[in-house]
């Protein structure tokens, strides 16, 4: 049996590595992002993943990917904001639309157009969190408090949803394009590569605990 997912933000990062490895077990991958040039340059040719390129905050993302049942659905794509990382004293508000936008309304939104896909096959909705979402640190605010909405809805979509698995999973710090504007300037190649954190979320996939907030940490200690 084809397990069909979509990923969005599949172009880089954690969601270029999770397409991949989803597309190695089988799965039938619809592959999202805005930039359509490096969605085909990096997944072109890998077998079982379809592009779609296109914007998660677009309504009529959902509408255009329609399929009858959908396993899993992963909001990755993300939106740092500024860089360097204003305080909230500076944040300017058009910014902090933008990380609302496609950290929050456009994922709410996608799951909104894909719920009876995902209802026909007791699915799953992974949202990528982060540890900004649950502490203060400074500079952060603007995507702390996304990334704290986005584990919010995925928390009351669960109590709203009991067929469904809904998980916020935060991978921890990771070598990534988004992580390094958020350190101009800084070498952080101490972080692991996204590569290395996507068996933490295969696992948890695979073993399917009750919904809620998970850490890469916890699931592979």
């Amino acid at each position: 049996m084809t397990h069909t997912t979509v990923v969005t933000g599949a172009g880089t990062g954690f969601g270029l590595a999770l397409t991949r490895a989803l597309a190695a077990r089988g799965h039938r991958v619809i592959a999202c992002a805005r930039d359509g040039d490096r969605l085909r340059t990096e997944l072109g040719s890998t077998p079982g993943v379809e592009l779609h390129p296109g914007d998660v905050t677009d309504p009529g993302l959902g509408p255009a990917l329609a399929v009858p049942e959908l396993d899993l659905l992963v909001h990755n794509a993300g939106e740092l904001g500024p860089s360097p990382l204003p305080h909230l004293a500076d944040y300017p508000a058009d910014a902090l639309r933008a990380v609302l936008e496609t950290t929050v309304l456009g994922p709410l939104q996608l799951t909104q157009a894909l719920l009876p896909a995902l209802r026909a096959a007791h699915g799953t909705v992974v949202t990528l969190s982060s540890d900004a979402a649950v502490e203060a640190y400074e500079g952060w605010g603007g995507y702390g408090l996304a990334k704290a909405a986005a584990d919010h809805w995925a928390a009351v979509l669960a109590v709203e949803e009991p067929a469904l698995r809904v998980y916020a999973f935060d991978p921890g710090d990771m070598r990534t394009a988004m992580h390094q504007r958020a350190f101009p300037g800084e070498d952080i190649s101490d972080r692991p590569e996204p590569a290395t954190v996507v068996p933490a979320l295969l696992r948890l996939l695979d073993e399917r605990p009750a919904s809620g907030r998970y850490t890469a940490a916890a699931v592979t200690a």
